[in-house]
This record gives C-alpha cells, sequence and structure tokens, in this order.
C-alpha cells in the first residue's frame, strides 16, 4: 500500500521547480530521511513478535522511497538542465534510469552528461551499495534479535512445527503474521 502511495504521489505531484541547490539539500534531506526510517524500522522489526515479515514490509518501503527520491532528481535535473543525459527524461524515464543505476546492469540507452547528474549518479551509486551491503546485515540482525527475543519469552522457536491455527491473528501461525 504505501508502494502505491509513492508512485501515486511521483507521477501526480507537480514538479515544475528548477533543479538547483535547493533540490540538491532536499536530496540530501530525503536520504537522511530514509536513513531515519531504517533506524527506526531497524527497532520495529526486532521488537516485532512476526520479524522476518516486518523485515519484508521495512525494505519494502524504503527500496520504493529510495528509488523515487532519485528519479525525481534526475527528473527535476534534466527538466532545469536540458541535455544532462543522453536523451530527454519522462518521470518513467526518470524511474526506468533509477532502476538501470540499482541494479548496476549500466547505461545502454540513458547515461548521465552533465557534471550534476554525474554526481547525482554517483550518489545513487554510494546509497544503493549501502541499501544492500549495510542495511541488509542491519535487517537480518534485527530479525535474529526479534527472533530470539520471542524464544526468550516463551513463543516457539523459528522453524517449530505449530499447532494449526484456530483463525486470523492466531499466535500458532509464527512469524509469518496473520495473512500467513
Amino acid at each position: 500500500m504505501t508502494t502505491a502511495g509513492l508512485v501515486t504521489a511521483y507521477y501526480l505531484l507537480p514538479m515544475d521547480k528548477p533543479y538547483s541547490a535547493a533540490t540538491v539539500l532536499g536530496l540530501v534531506l530525503g536520504l537522511v530521511a530514509v536513513s531515519g526510517l531504517l533506524v527506526w524500522q531497524t527497532r520495529s522489526v526486532s521488537r516485532s513478535p512476526y520479524p522476518r515479515l516486518r523485515a519484508v514490509e521495512a525494505l519494502a518501503t524504503v527500496f520504493p522511497l529510495l528509488i523515487l527520491l532519485f528519479a525525481t532528481s534526475y527528473f527535476l535535473l534534466e527538466r532545469s538542465q536540458s541535455g544532462s543525459f543522453t536523451e530527454s527524461l519522462s518521470r518513467t524515464d526518470a524511474v526506468y534510469f533509477t532502476v538501470t543505476v540499482f541494479s548496476t546492469v549500466g547505461f545502454g540507452d540513458i547515461a548521465p552528461k552533465t557534471g550534476a547528474a554525474r554526481i547525482t549518479t554517483v550518489l545513487q551509486m554510494l546509497a544503493d551499495v549501502l541499501l544492500i551491503g549495510v542495511i541488509a546485515h542491519v535487517m537480518l540482525e534485527a530479525v535474529r534479535r526479534g527472533l530470539d527475543r520471542r524464544v526468550q519469552s516463551g513463543g516457539p522457536p523459528p522453524g517449530a512445527a505449530r499447532p494449526a491455527s484456530d483463525g486470523p491473528g492466531d499466535p500458532a501461525e509464527g512469524d509469518l503474521g496473520p495473512s500467513g
């Protein structure tokens, strides 16, 4: 649901301001906000009765936010400084380029041409490395702490056979949560 809201906002919000120092500041503040969200999400994962499910939910929120944050930056940069990329970027093209950078498949059809576009792309590459490496490690550790906490509080150990569920929300459903 969060991802749908973020994507809808990305396509519907007016983006008519030029790329400027304020845009760069917005990008930096957005990255700080993503970092803060990750800290909050990590604590939430380690305290959740369903830490695995909560970790997936956390990553499903952070990943699209990061992608759309950079897509917005690329879109505004191209609108403000035409020719920043090898071709003009629509909003969809900006998302495509962002995912291309994230997935490290390289630049075939769209590449940064100006210094500002290259610096923004480098910032995304660094954020991506952090997302994949550090954040994955932190989330896995939070899941481990959550599972340990659950076992210590008398819950079933991870992967243990559980009795049949009596209905939605039954604690016997394990760490997959009410949706199974």
